[in-house]
């Protein structure tokens, strides 16, 4: 664990980890947020899923669109900007009572303008360590983003449910506006710049490692969704899962101690040097844990196998994060992550619609069902690209240099 109090003792470090956290801790509070307001203003579930529907479609948009915008502008300029307009929406989402189709609009310009943090913070890591502490510092971020999944519900649902869901959209915007600001000034963030690449938007998805992180990341995600889905479901009130449900905080228990298995893992295993197989290794603890959990639904049960698959959920992000440094140019990094962060997007929208209509057919276990699923095609895909995911035993984690060797003939 000593490599973690090296990393504090590199300049920026702790400030850049801590204060991204902060400017991204409003993804984990919008979804229920949005969720619960629209359906008070306009009285049914459908109006929310559609205005919740705009905001991914925009948010999966801008994901690569502005890492690209990024090389071409700067980081600050980008996040400053995307920033401001973004709260700015939300506030008016917050007070303003408009026709659905308006506040559908509002929602996906809120999902455009999302700042692009997940990419900017993951293109600045190289530049804060060397490249020897740069999986660990991957791992501790994997680890520590579990923060914003466990707490930001919690935070969601009891400023909603204390002061009004107007006061819940307020205080989201305003972690994005005060995080952001306080992420944005980091003198590391000043201090990179990014070359503007050379080839066209898209071109990124060349890399066969841009497109494996992005693919195995949708299936990977997706089985979050599904079984956070069926861990409601199974405790729900409605008798899905014969039981006659618990209630709510038993879901919340497991979901937290799925999480907290995650951040254990990140710590305990996250930074070790990634071979080729590993990403399916990793996956693999999922899988097992995920498949463990089908045998029974008892909150005993399922907190001990999900916190011991969890082990496995960070250092599997972590491994995507280190395929993609170790391999694409650094002035491509910020819309391969884009690319990655749109797949996982991706992911989420079809891990929960997925596993809401297997709580219908099958009960609670049928959205565990489609997660194991999810996880094994995720397994497979890695399997099956080993060939592509670059062996870091021995080696440090940088990028191919911008410039190549040009080859002349002799004759």
């Amino acid at each position: 664990m000593g490599i973690y109090g090296a990393l504090a003792q590199q300049p920026g470090v702790v400030r850049v980890l801590v204060s991204q956290l902060l400017a991204r801790f409003p993804f984990g509070m919008l979804s229920i947020i949005l969720l619960l307001h629209i359906q008070l203003a306009f009285g049914d579930f459908t109006s929310a899923g559609i205005v919740l529907a705009a905001q991914s479609i925009g948010q999966a948009i801008s994901g690569p669109l502005s890492g690209r915008i990024m090389g071409r502008f700067g980081m600050r300029p980008v996040l400053a900007s995307t920033s401001l307009i973004c709260t700015a929406l939300l506030v008016t989402i917050a007070f303003v009572h408009l026709p659905l189709a308006t506040v559908a609009g509002i929602a996906f310009l809120i999902g455009v303008t999302t700042p692009p943090v997940t990419p900017a913070v993951r293109t600045l890591y190289p530049k804060l360590v060397p490249s020897k502490q740069l999986s660990a510092l991957f791992s501790l971020d994997a680890s520590a983003q579990e923060i914003i999944w466990v707490l930001g519900p919690v935070v969601a649902v009891f400023v909603s449910s204390q002061f009004g869901t107007t006061a819940g959209l307020c205080v989201a915007a305003g972690f994005m506006l005060l995080g952001g600001a306080w992420f944005i000034m980091s003198p590391a963030v000043g201090s990179v710049k990014l070359k503007p690449s050379k080839h066209r938007f898209g071109a990124v998805l060349r890399y066969p490692t841009v497109v494996i992180s992005t693919v195995v990341g949708l299936f990977f995600v997706a089985s979050m969704s599904a079984v956070e889905a069926g861990v409601v479901a199974a405790f729900a009130g409605d008798g899905h899962d014969g039981s006659g449900g618990h209630g709510s905080i038993e879901s919340g228990i497991v979901l937290a101690l799925f999480a907290g298995g995650s951040l254990v893992g990140g710590l305990l295993m996250g930074h070790r040097e990634m071979r080729p197989w590993s990403l399916a290794l990793r996956i693999g603890i999922v899988l097992a844990g995920m498949l463990a959990a089908m045998v029974s639904l008892n909150i005993w049960w399922l907190s001990i196998v999900l916190f011991l698959g969890g082990l496995g959920t960070a250092p599997a992000f972590a491994a995507l994060s280190n395929i993609v440094a170790s391999t694409v140019k650094f002035s491509e990094t910020a819309e391969a992550y884009g690319w990655v962060g749109m797949g996982q997007l991706v992911g989420v929208a079809m891990g929960s619609a997925l596993g809401g209509v297997a709580i219908d057919v099958m009960n609670a276990r049928g959205a565990i069902l489609v997660a194991a699923l999810m996880l094994l095609t995720a397994a497979l895909i890695s399997l099956a690209s080993v060939r592509w995911i670059p062996d870091l035993k021995g080696r440090t984690i940088e990028p191919p240099p911008e410039t190549g060797t040009l080859s002349i003939p002799l004759n």
